[in-house]
Order: structure tokens, then C-alpha cells, then sequence
């Protein structure tokens, strides 16, 4: 019976798949609208105040974001699955015929593998965080509040695909007061983007939900941002975190951009 556990697991990353792919399709339904709309009136663009182009980056950037959290929940249903499947004879087997059948297992490999491609891209991206600091949910699964702290990653373990952390700078309330490590799913890191590249970063335009590190501390909170880095001419944003009142008002408050994170899937606060 221990597997019943993770058979729901394994439902429940199903029905996320689904939920996903259908997101994808109605981005995608968005998408061609627009093209159509393109094609149709090109020179739409032109006119002052028109937003078509950024309207079209911005639902790109959600088709990306949306692809890369299939392959994340992909990756974690492979492990799942490879988790409950029996060991022994099948295993062997296995190993026999590739001595045999070098051939013919290269074309059923091929077959089997079409997404290997970008879950290797995936896990070659985790394997390369080492030394970085990240941005985890170190929170049990059936919490409350969805709790994110900086860390840093000090190994990647490509075979069960977790990445172990280091919480450099626990609160003063964590028991025995010293650094922590986890060992975390790759679905509760998060990268933060390259300090030194601001170009490369995506942009999360002015009303959209973020993830942010709350200045002077090392834990990140929903933040809706009030103005983007590029029309602050800065590496800033000007962003306004949930529940920070202070008079009855929400102070705005600037954080650099390399500390800002998409705001994941079914965020608890």
C-alpha cells in the first residue's frame, strides 16, 4: 500500500499537465488572433498608443513560461513513475538486449525520447546553477502559506533530479540559529535572472503579479508591479507588496530587477 501516496501524487501532476496544456492552447488561440490581426492591418503598429507588439511579447513569454512548466511537471511525473515501476527482470532485460540490438535500440530510444531535448536543456540549466542563488519554496506541500527564501544551490543530483540548498541566512526564529540545507524538487527552485545581463531578463509589465525578494530581508512576497526598470531608467523595480500596510496604505518600494521572479502557479499568502 505505500504507493497509494504517490499514485496521487502522480494525479495530481497529471491533472496539472492538463490544466497546462490547456493554458498553452488558449495563449496559443491569443497568439493567432494576433498574427491575424497583424496580417490584416500591418500598419496598426504605427499609430501612437498601440499596443499590439508588446501585447504579442508578453503572450510569447507566457507560451515560454507555460512550455517550461510542462517540461518541469514532465520531469517530476518521469521520476514518479520511474519511482513505482519494478526493478529486477524488466530492468535486466533491458540491459541484455542493448548488447544485442545496439541498432534497433537506438531507433526505439528515438522514439521514446522525443522530449528528452529539452528536459536535458532543463536539467542542464538546474546542473548549472551550482553556487547560485535561487529562489525556493521551502515549504511542505500541505502549509498554509507558500513560504520563499533566497539560497544558494550547492548540488544537483541528476538522477533523482533534486536540488540541494543552503539557507545561508536563516531568521532569528529558526531553532539552533545555524545555516540549513534542503533537498528540494526542481519545481520549487525558481533562478533568478542574470544581474549582469538586464537585457536578457524578461520584463514584468506595470499590474502584473511577482515574486520579489522584500528589501533587507532574504524572503520573497507577492509584489504588483507599479513601474518597470526600463521606464525608471534604472535595474529597478518600483513594486507594492501585498500586506505591507503601513498607515492604511501600501509604500512603494524599489527592488533590483535580478531579485524579481515570475509569481508561481497557485501561490499561497
Amino acid at each position: 500500500m505505500s504507493s497509494s501516496p504517490d499514485i496521487a501524487g502522480i494525479l495530481d501532476n497529471t491533472k496539472e499537465l492538463d490544466r497546462l496544456r490547456k493554458e498553452q492552447e488558449e495563449v496559443l488561440v491569443e497568439i493567432n488572433k494576433m498574427h491575424k490581426k497583424l496580417q490584416a492591418t500591418p500598419e496598426i503598429v504605427e499609430k501612437p498608443g498601440d499596443t499590439s507588439l508588446s501585447k504579442l511579447k508578453n503572450l510569447y513569454i507566457q507560451a515560454k513560461e507555460l512550455s517550461e512548466s510542462e517540461v518541469t511537471v514532465s520531469n517530476i511525473l518521469l521520476t514518479q513513475l520511474d519511482a513505482l515501476l519494478p526493478s529486477g527482470p524488466t530492468g535486466q532485460q533491458r540491459r541484455k538486449l542493448g548488447n544485442e540490438h545496439k541498432r534497433k535500440r537506438m531507433k526505439v530510444d528515438s522514439d521514446v525520447t522525443r522530449v528528452s531535448p529539452s528536459m536535458r536543456n532543463q536539467i542542464e540549466a538546474y546542473a548549472s546553477l551550482k553556487g547560485e542563488q535561487v529562489a525556493a519554496r521551502v515549504t511542505a506541500e500541505d502549509a498554509e502559506k507558500d513560504e520563499w527564501f533566497v539560497v544558494k544551490v550547492i548540488h544537483f543530483d541528476r538522477e533523482t533530479k533534486e536540488v540541494e540548498v543552503l539557507d545561508e541566512e536563516p531568521g532569528d526564529d529558526e531553532e539552533g540559529g545555524g545555516q540549513r540545507t534542503y533537498k528540494l524538487s526542481m519545481s520549487c527552485i525558481l533562478p533568478f535572472p542574470k544581474r549582469n545581463d538586464p537585457s536578457s531578463t524578461q520584463e514584468f509589465l506595470p499590474g502584473k503579479h511577482v515574486l520579489a525578494v522584500y528589501p533587507g530581508t532574504t524572503a520573497l512576497y507577492k509584489a504588483t508591479v507599479i513601474s518597470t526598470p526600463r521606464k525608471r531608467k534604472s535595474d529597478e523595480y518600483l513594486l507594492e507588496f501585498d500586506d505591507d500596510e503601513e498607515d492604511g496604505a501600501l509604500p512603494q518600494r524599489t527592488v533590483p530587477f535580478h531579485k524579481v521572479v515570475a509569481l508561481p502557479e497557485g501561490h499561497r499568502q
